[in-house]
């Protein structure tokens, strides 16, 4: 699983012109899905994204996780974060998991995210075209594989 973290001011999700999730302060998520992601995964990902300490303290220094300030989290399925350029300038998205795979792991994802806040999170719809809309804080932006945990 690959993640794009983004720490926001304010976020929200639009699908033909609804707004279908919409946070204030916390974190904006893409998630990448392959074939090859297991439970394991899911826990330690969720487990990395609900505990990393990206937000002020009263120093302004980024000690506090989501977490700990209450935050808020959208989730988004990003199957091109597995894009593979290597190749001409096509991406192929041979990597990223087909629906029938991607969709479970999805939603087992969030529910884990949801365990691990204590709280809902929100989404977008898998497979809908989506229009995000985010004011990044910061900005701080961190990229997460959970086949690369250094």
């Amino acid at each position: 699983m690959k993640a794009v973290i983004q720490r926001v001011s304010s976020a929200s999700v639009t699908i033909d012109g609804k707004i279908v999730a919409e946070i204030q302060r916390g974190l904006l998520v893409l998630l990448g899905i392959e074939d090859a992601d297991t439970q394991e995964d899911i826990d330690w990902l969720a487990s990395k994204i609900a505990n990393i300490r990206i937000f002020g303290d009263e120093n302004e220094v980024m000690n506090l996780s989501v977490k700990e300030i209450n935050g808020d989290i959208i989730v988004v399925s990003q199957f091109t974060l597995h894009a593979l350029t290597k190749k001409g300038n096509r991406p192929s998205y041979i990597k990223a998991a087909k629906p029938e795979i991607a969709i479970p792991l999805y939603e087992n994802f969030v529910h884990q995210l949801e365990n691990e806040l204590g709280k809902k999170v929100q989404t977008g719809i898998f497979g809908a075209d989506m229009k995000i809309a985010l004011l990044n804080d910061g900005p701080v932006t961190i990229l997460i594989d959970s086949k690369n945990r250094e």
